[in-house]
């Protein structure tokens, strides 16, 4: 006889859950804006040496614009952390076990925490403001690695919270998942060369084009001026590789039909580039990092999105008998 169908373990989200997934990891995106404004106008001392308290207080008496950029940041941070505990605890209340968005919103909070714990170094070992240490490139590379997986473990979360096949980890199968990462990583390194690059940019600004390039030239250079080469030509090598797997995406065979999404990719790529280039022509304003960052965070969601359809696939399960 053919086996019973497990109706609770079936049962889809409600549309409230997947609106508050979509709804956290916007807010998440716009705390890293925010991060991104306290790197880029030096405010990250606004609270002096201290965390979790701010100056050594909680309460703010007569505050710089710093202090207030940078404890904003703080106060928006720690909103959520209580966040993601929320959709966790609703997930798990929402979803069958195997579900897969169980997995990525436990992975959410896990890199959370790790977020919150890269903030705290920052501060105590001084790795803001205009500090040149030789740790802090390091350091900034390890936590836009981080921030990133973080932002991919909700935008996966959000996403097979929205199937309504294959999100269970005992109904799907993988699809080449070394090849369909791939893009992932590539888009990975761009970003961490991004970030230093826009350090370099904030550490020793330049006032005009010409000596921005003399600077990049000059052997006397901090070596994150000199390398900021790095991160326009690494974008220009693997726009042309995102692009030739966005081809093979509209042409693979998948059970969802993955030409819109392929198309939205390309175009954030092509908005990605037009920032990038506005990017280098007026110096890097503050307003243009934060954009820069806003149009990479939503390149880097679609992608998730898409590697997850091309990788993660319902499987044909047989009725037994």
């Amino acid at each position: 006889m053919p086996a019973v169908t497990n109706s609770a373990a079936h049962r889809l989200p409600s549309p409230a859950l997947r609106r508050f997934a979509w709804a956290v990891l916007v807010y998440f995106i716009a705390v890293i804006l925010w991060g991104t404004l306290v790197r880029a106008t030096g405010a990250g001392a606004g609270c002096g040496d201290h965390w979790p308290l701010c100056n050594g207080t909680v309460v703010q008496h007569s505050p710089s614009v710093d202090t207030m950029i940078e404890f904003t940041h703080r106060i928006t941070s720690g909103i959520s952390l209580f966040a993601v505990i929320g959709l966790l605890v609703w997930v798990l209340r929402a979803t069958p076990k195997g579900h897969l968005a169980r997995a990525a919103t436990w992975a959410s909070l896990a890199f959370t925490l790790v977020e919150a714990i890269l903030g705290a170094l920052l501060v105590k070992l001084g790795l803001t403001a205009q500090s040149t240490s030789p740790l802090r490139a390091p350091y900034l590379a390890l936590h836009l690695s981080n921030t990133l997986l973080l932002l991919a473990a909700l935008t996966l979360a959000a996403h097979f919270l929205g199937r309504t096949k294959g999100y269970l980890r005992s109904e799907v199968k993988l699809v080449a998942p070394i090849r369909s990462a791939l893009p992932i990583l590539v888009l990975l390194v761009v970003g961490v060369s991004g970030s230093l690059a826009a350090l370099g940019d904030t550490l020793f600004p330049a006032t005009s084009l010409s000596q921005a390039f003399a600077q990049d030239l000059s052997s006397k250079s901090a070596w994150l001026v000199r390398w900021r080469w790095t991160h326009p030509t690494l974008a220009f090598l693997a726009s042309v590789f995102l692009i030739w797997l966005l081809m093979r995406a509209v042409k693979h065979k998948s059970y969802w039909k993955n030409g819109r999404l392929a198309g939205l990719v390309l175009v954030l790529l092509g908005i990605q580039y037009m920032l990038g280039l506005l990017d280098v022509a007026l110096l890097a304003p503050v307003w243009l990092q934060v954009t820069h960052l806003l149009g990479a965070d939503a390149l880097w969601s679609a992608l998730v999105v898409l590697t997850a359809r091309l990788a993660i696939e319902p499987a044909n399960i047989p009725v037994s008998s």
